[in-house]
């Protein structure tokens, strides 16, 4: 297979500058010919070597600056003269985000490459889990598979993300919603959020009791309706078999039920390629 010359950016947390200290935390890759239109920027989703380094670091809005950047490239911005992209670090966190000089690869195609290229520049080594298989779960895992299928699909960057609630229910209201996205012209918005049902179901609980005050909301502010969906770990990843006597199939059957009560729709992180899918078709790509 013939591999396309492709140019990278390491973006860098720099908590001090008179240190020096880095932690890489994203790539921006394009393809070398390019004049700016395929390049695509992949923020981390493990933070913690950010929070080592500066426990008061902002990840919130270093998420967000995932998307600034994002919107910018797909604008037009070159990420061969990265000023525009530059302006965005500068307006936002000044010097504490910066871009190395240009690396440069051979990729099969972008996709594969910015995946590879994180794994060697940004993401810190993982420990392969020990003891039963539910260690692979929890909330930030069912996120962080959410997020890499819309990736794949190539909508992550066109959907909300971190949706307050309290824009739809009330002032105070701390929930928020890990993603969605409105359907071109569609009276309908979608909504996401992952939640985990090992161990505990508290998760499912506050999505179930605050479904009906969502829907309120978004007919209220946008003049549509929401269509909910909960991401949960499957069954067998909590408990080895479907044993009713079974205290974690009992607590799982129970938050699914609990939102599914309040027309919320669940699925598991098996569904989410087609999930992924619909999105990719509903936004047009």
């Amino acid at each position: 297979m013939e591999r396309v010359p492709c140019e990278f950016f390491l973006v860098r947390y720099v908590p001090d500058v008179v240190k020096g200290e880095f932690t890489n935390i994203g790539i921006i890759l394009r393809e070398a010919s390019g004049t700016g239109g395929g390049a695509v920027v992949r923020f981390t989703r493990d933070w913690s070597r950010v929070r080592c380094m500066d426990t008061e670091a902002d990840v919130d809005l270093l998420e967000a600056l995932e998307g600034e950047i994002g919107e910018r490239l797909r604008v037009g911005v070159s990420a061969k003269d990265p000023k525009g992209v530059l302006e965005v670090l500068e307006d936002s966190l000044s010097n504490s985000v910066q871009m190395s000089p240009v690396g440069a690869c051979l990729a099969e195609n972008v996709a594969t490459e910015i995946e590879l290229l994180m794994k060697m520049y940004v993401e810190p080594l993982k420990m392969p889990a020990r003891g039963r298989v539910g260690a692979r779960t929890g909330r930030g895992a069912i996120a962080g598979k959410m997020r890499t299928e819309f990736e794949r699909a190539g909508v992550w960057g066109m959907m909300r993300k971190k949706i307050a609630a309290s824009v739809y229910t009330r002032a105070g209201d701390p929930m928020r919603i890990d993603c969605g996205y409105r359907p071109g012209a569609e009276a309908l918005v979608r909504m996401f959020q992952a939640v985990s049902l090992d161990g505990d179901v508290e998760g499912a609980k506050g999505l179930a009791y605050s479904a009906e005050r969502l829907r309120e909301g978004v007919r209220r502010v946008e003049g549509a309706g929401l269509e909910l969906t909960a991401v949960v770990e499957p069954v067998r990843e909590i408990s080895d078999l479907e044993d009713e006597s079974d205290e974690r199939w009992q607590r799982y059957r129970f938050g699914v039920e609990a939102m599914e009560r309040e027309a919320i729709r669940v699925v598991t992180v098996n569904d989410l390629v087609r999930v992924a899918a619909t999105a990719r078709m509903e936004l047009g790509l």
